[in-house]
């Protein structure tokens, strides 16, 4: 029996599949890539030195501001609760300077309006640095209320 041997030649690999695959995935990634650059927010943080603390702690300013709408302006009580009494009391208490610290303190039960008066018409006179706080009332944290 005579087995006949054919000729082998050389085996061809077909690249065009491998080719169709590679480029298909390279299209994938060229789409669900972002190239959208996300914006970002500028913080400055504050540096600490190494010199001496201040002597004096800076004046500061304080409205505040009771349940029933009473403005306190440095502890002093003002006889009604308009725009313009608060602003004359602001003006004589900081003899016009306004780069002094100002702190709205509201009782928790104030009106927002109240709170919304004292920092327009602080805005008004060219205060910048307002800080706001709001006053518990002690008897309501004892009580639960």
């Amino acid at each position: 029996m005579r087995l006949s041997s054919r000729s082998r030649g050389q085996p061809e690999v077909n690249l065009t599949s491998l080719i169709d695959v590679v480029f298909l995935l390279l299209i994938f990634f060229m789409v669900s890539t972002s190239f959208v650059k996300q914006s970002q927010i500028s913080i400055r943080l504050p540096e600490a030195e190494a010199s001496a603390a201040p002597e004096e702690p800076p004046e500061r300013l304080e409205i505040m501001i009771t349940e029933s709408g009473t403005f306190l302006v440095n502890g002093r009580e003002l006889i009604n609760n308009r725009p313009e009494t608060i602003r004359n009391a602001l003006q004589k208490v900081s003899d016009g300077d306004n780069t002094l610290p100002l702190t709205i303190s509201a009782d928790a039960n104030a009106r927002h309006q109240y709170v919304v008066t004292a920092m327009d018409v602080a805005g008004r006179l060219g205060f910048t640095t307002i800080n706001i706080a709001t006053v518990d009332d002690p008897q309501s944290r004892e009580t639960g209320r």
